[in-house]
């Protein structure tokens, strides 16, 4: 049986082989792809070739938002069987550390997550995964929606870390991706006024017909000064910040209400400098941050599946499987048009 692949060969560099078939052991499943999102990593990782220490050693398998149909089970699995449609979340961890047994497994330090080096991702025809870690999504999902389950989740746990709900005025600053599932998540959540910074135009259009009440185009006007003055100097209850650099951080500051909350969640630098104590002192803010998530596949599936999120809303660009190679060197060039890529099997 083949299992056509696509190798991240050097930067910005793909080409199409044949991997091996993957083996399955007797928890895990084996999963035909269906559907791979191109996450904003990828895009890191194929055009840089790190993030942080995660270094990529070539060649190199990109892709960690993905759905598709199990075609085997494990000799131990007795919740999943062939034929059923699924999405895996991404990172399995080790199970006996400290950090998983407590309850936060998102942050074991030996987690094999797909895509960061040095552990190969989904663009493969073929994968074998835990069946853990391997979710059922109902027939009125598509695979795309179950490949974005991924980021959700993400949107989820920085909506959940930072306490939003009914009644609340939530400012996101970043509309790609994260941005506008975090955006989603607070809708979902109950915020009454969500206010998205961006500076670029099309994504803020796409915050704005996911329900933003009022975007912000941050290359022209200041983000925090805006939020003020929509809220009549009070200030957002929630800040997040989905862009991750030392002039973000600091107009969340600014902008979160006295004894309000910011979450950090985009990594788009590597340090933040110049982080406003003064200003954190003197609102008395609570500043969080978080990385992925924890038990929220179900929640997202959910959502989705009952209509009360449109995840697949956010989908600019999509592409073929054979198309892979352009649609990350699209989705690297295109930047002020591709809101979301999707690759579709």
């Amino acid at each position: 049986m083949s299992n056509k692949t696509f190798y991240l060969t050097a930067l910005e560099q793909m080409e199409e082989r044949e991997a091996p078939m993957p083996v399955i052991g007797p928890d895990d499943v084996m999963i035909k792809i269906r559907s791979v999102g191109v996450c904003g990593s990828d895009l890191h990782y194929y055009s840089k070739g790190s993030i942080g220490d995660f270094v990529v050693e070539f060649p190199f398998i990109l892709g960690h938002e993905a759905a598709g149909v199990i075609t085997e089970v494990g000799a131990n699995v007795t919740t999943l069987k062939p034929g059923d449609r699924v999405c895996m979340e991404p990172g399995v961890p080790c199970m006996k550390c400290e950090e998983c047994l407590t309850g936060n497994y998102n942050l074991c330090k030996d987690v094999r997550f797909w895509a960061t080096p040095p552990y190969d991702g989904t663009l493969s025809e073929y994968v074998a995964h835990p069946a853990a870690f391997t979710f059922k999504i109902p027939d009125n999902m598509s695979f795309t929606e179950g490949a974005l389950v991924e980021p959700l989740a993400i949107g989820l746990h920085a909506c959940n870390t930072g306490g939003v709900k009914l009644g609340h005025t939530v400012a996101i600053v970043g509309a790609g991706c994260i941005g506008l599932v975090t955006l989603l998540a607070a809708k979902a959540y109950g915020a009454t006024r969500i206010i998205v910074g961006d500076v670029l135009e099309k994504r803020l259009n796409k915050a704005k017909e996911l329900g933003a009440e009022t975007v912000v185009n941050t290359a022209e006007e200041d983000f925090a000064k805006k939020v003020l003055e929509l809220t009549g100097g009070r200030g957002a209850d929630v800040c997040i910040d989905c862009a991750g650099f030392t002039p973000t951080v600091d107009a969340c500051l600014t902008a979160a209400k006295p004894a309000g909350m910011v979450v950090i969640v985009g990594m788009g630098a590597d340090r933040v400098d110049g982080f406003n104590t003064s200003i954190m002192s003197t609102k008395e803010l609570t500043v969080k941050s978080i990385f992925r998530y924890r038990n929220l596949y179900p929640t997202a599936i959910n959502a989705i599946a009952s209509g009360l999120i449109n995840v697949g809303a956010i989908v600019s660009h999509r592409f073929t499987f054979d198309d892979t190679i352009n649609a990350f060197a699209t989705c690297t060039k295109d930047i002020k048009n591709v809101v979301k890529g999707v690759i579709e099997y």
